[in-house]
């Protein structure tokens, strides 16, 4: 008979990447990196192998986090911790147990309503050890108002509708999928490894589940030649699910992509702002008969107010685009580097002299015109990056 090897356990763990509406969450690792780990456009993971955490491993972390919950809570009776006891705390806790302390301390100041399961993909677990994981964090943590996790559509399409629905029940009451774009051409040609045909059932599923969905979607991510199929079948499967979120991450290339490859090639040929505007706009147009929440919360977007509920805000929003669009070349280049060095948050704030100034003297320092601009914009964001 061949024994299962015993695998050992070696510590709390956390994982590399959240999700930013994750901030305040306590992160609690169940996967190691991706079981898919092809995506052309991702940096995350590469190099890395994938892997399930055991269930006992996962219980232990969450027991370490109480642990670490109950010593704060005690300096801490009214719920408010200050810098003064968290650094006498800190000096208290023992090295090989620091990594847990931090996050237990996050998470403590923070209201400690709200977790995050890692990595990529934890509903790539076994139903039966997911939901035993969620009923031992929601027995310690009873307060929980939020549990959250990624997952692929290609993992939830294949979920029994009944162990989704029996994990939504154990506590799971939100799923951030990548669904990136609804084109298959576009999905094909960035390995996404799923078809627009399952990104839909995977948002059916987990809407039926009564779970909250976030979606994903990757303006520039078709390039020029795909850019209007990428917008028309994104909208037309978003429509289809319905999701309560769309957020917005517009593509970057860094080097470490293999996206990067295909442009050197000449296999991909790059969006660049005014061209994304176009295709959000041409998106956020032809959303229809959808109550979903859009959300522009990361920093490689250009417009970060253009958020609201559909369809109360739709006009809104893309009047919001179609102002830049309208914007002299120069106009849009203070923006655009105003915005990408973080001085500038919202499209109103071309309007304010001190703003301006500052971002027209860093584009004369730079040489950046409005001839140049793209290739200045695509430099700043891969430093960033």
């Amino acid at each position: 008979m061949t024994r299962r090897k015993t695998i050992k356990y070696q510590g709390f763990e956390q994982g590399p990447i959240r999700p930013p509406s994750e901030a305040s969450s306590l992160l609690i690792r169940l996967t190691r990196n991706c079981p898919w780990n092809r995506c052309a456009f991702c940096p995350v993971y590469k190099g890395t192998s994938f892997s399930v955490r055991p269930v006992e491993h996962i219980i232990k972390d969450i027991d370490k986090i109480k642990i670490q919950v109950d010593r704060i809570q005690t300096d801490s009776p009214n719920g408010i911790i200050d810098k003064e006891k968290a650094s006498i705390l800190w000096n208290q806790t023992d090295p090989e147990q620091q990594i847990e302390f931090h996050a237990a301390l996050n998470w403590f100041a923070n209201g400690m309503t709200s977790v995050f399961l890692q990595d990529a993909n934890s509903l790539i677990m076994k139903p039966d050890h997911l939901i035993e994981i969620l009923s031992h964090l929601r027995t310690l943590f009873p307060n929980i108002q939020r549990v959250t996790s990624y997952a692929r559509s290609h993992t939830i399409s294949r979920i029994k509708q009944a162990d989704l629905n029996a994990i939504a029940r154990s506590g799971l009451n939100r799923i951030h999928i990548g669904l990136e774009s609804g084109s298959d051409e576009v999905l094909l040609l960035v390995k996404k490894g799923v078809d627009k045909q399952s990104h839909i059932k995977a948002g059916q599923k987990v809407k039926q589940a009564r779970m909250e969905l976030s979606e994903y979607i990757m303006p520039g991510l078709g390039g020029q030649s795909l850019s209007e199929k990428h917008a028309l079948e994104t909208a037309d499967a978003i429509n289809q699910i319905n999701p309560d979120f769309i957020r917005f991450r517009s593509l970057a290339i860094p080097s470490t992509i293999p996206l990067k490859r295909m442009v050197d090639q000449g296999q991909f040929d790059p969006c660049f702002d005014a061209q994304i505007a176009q295709e959000i706009h041409l998106m956020i147009s032809h959303f229809n008969n959808i109550q979903s929440v859009i959300t522009s919360d990361h920093v490689l977007n250009l417009f970060e107010d253009v958020q609201g509920k559909l369809p109360d805000n739709q006009l809104r929003m893309l009047s919001i685009i179609e102002n830049f669009l309208n914007l002299p070349p120069k106009e849009q280049m203070i923006f655009q580097v105003g915005r990408r060095l973080g001085i500038m948050q919202y499209l109103s704030q071309l309007e304010h002299e001190p703003l301006r100034n500052q971002v027209e003297s860093i584009c004369n320092q730079m040489n950046i015109r409005p001839d140049n601009v793209d290739a200045s914009i695509q430099e700043i964001i891969t430093r960033f990056i």
